[in-house]
């Protein structure tokens, strides 16, 4: 591991000889570059902004830099939190613009750690890279000795794409449920579609596991209706056959949701693929339909994720 700075900030670097990554520990300890070196293609979405601002506790999140992997928890959108309705989560949670604390390091790979300053909850991320991998340990501590702890992850990570960008996922995810008011394709909250071919609200027929041009200036954002069993997705970049592939346990991780912000947010160009442990980005929402996370008093949840770089893909 080495220190370094990413535009403004201190960063950490971990690299070898397939692949750099650089992490923010101060900006909710964010990845903001995934490098593969032999081909030299970069995997994360970057802005032009030459500094970084640091978020404060409870930023709007479209106030700031809109790039690289933010972690999400324990709601994507802002909400009270269930049964203690006078804490409100701020949008994108709680910890993407909290500073993390390094724990322990090692040549490849650290722990960092987070604690909320509201909800009874200690957030741990072990990070090592391996050959083509950057491999993630989570870790969920509820620290309350007498109530549950709800919550929602979402892996928020803004990625690259181009028309020519594919999204990878199993076969037997075929059903697709909007929830993105702003959509001129798929209809209001809630309606359903199949996948990946379907028909816009206008008639058109449309493949929603390819990417538009950015002159499309539109947004998506839906989830699958069937928990992905799995485990994987990714994207393909079929102009050069570069490869991102996601590999998570899907126990823990049942649920997936897809944004595509085809230059209709801010202007910006990326799609991500948010594999969760609960729908529909609003973790009061998720609880009344029993579709959240919840871990028991004093006790943990956690579970593993690679970024797998060029892999073969698994269909």
């Amino acid at each position: 591991m080495k220190q370094a700075i990413f535009k403004n900030l201190p960063s950490l670097i971990l690299e070898n000889d397939f692949i750099k990554t650089e992490f923010i520990p101060s900006y909710g300890c964010k990845m903001v570059s995934l490098l593969d070196k032999k081909t030299g293609r970069e995997f994360l979405y970057q802005t032009l902004d030459k500094t970084l601002k640091i978020p404060p506790y409870a930023a709007a999140f479209d106030g700031y830099d809109s790039s690289g992997y933010d972690e999400v928890f324990p709601s994507i959108d802002r909400c009270p939190y269930p049964g203690k309705e006078n804490i409100i989560i701020p949008d994108h949670g709680e910890i993407w613009a909290l500073p993390w604390t390094i724990t322990e390091t090692e040549e490849n790979g650290f722990t960092a750690e987070v604690k909320s300053p509201k909800l009874p909850y200690t957030f741990t991320r072990e990070v090592t890279i391996k050959n083509n991998k950057v491999e993630f340990r989570y870790t969920v501590k509820n620290t309350s000795e007498t109530e549950n702890f709800k919550f929602m992850w979402a892996l928020h990570a803004l990625l690259q794409c181009t028309p020519k960008t594919k999204i990878l996922t199993p076969p037997q995810l075929n059903k697709i449920m909007t929830v993105e008011h702003s959509t001129q394709t798929l209809g209001p909250w809630g309606t359903i579609h199949s996948y990946p071919k379907t028909k816009s609200v206008h008639g058109k027929r449309i493949d929603m596991s390819a990417t538009q041009p950015p002159s499309a200036r539109n947004c998506e954002k839906f989830y699958f209706i069937q928990k992905n069993t799995e485990g994987w997705c990714g994207i393909k970049h079929e102009d050069t056959g570069d490869t991102l592939i996601y590999r998570y346990d899907a126990l823990q991780v049942p649920y997936l949701g897809v944004w595509k912000t085809q230059g209709g947010y801010r202007g910006d160009y990326n799609i991500a693929l948010e594999p969760c442990t609960g729908v529909y980005d609003d973790l009061y929402v998720g609880n009344k339909i029993r579709k959240i996370s919840e871990i028991r008093p004093l006790q943990s949840y956690s579970w593993n994720l690679s970024f797998v770089v060029n892999e073969q893909i698994p269909l």
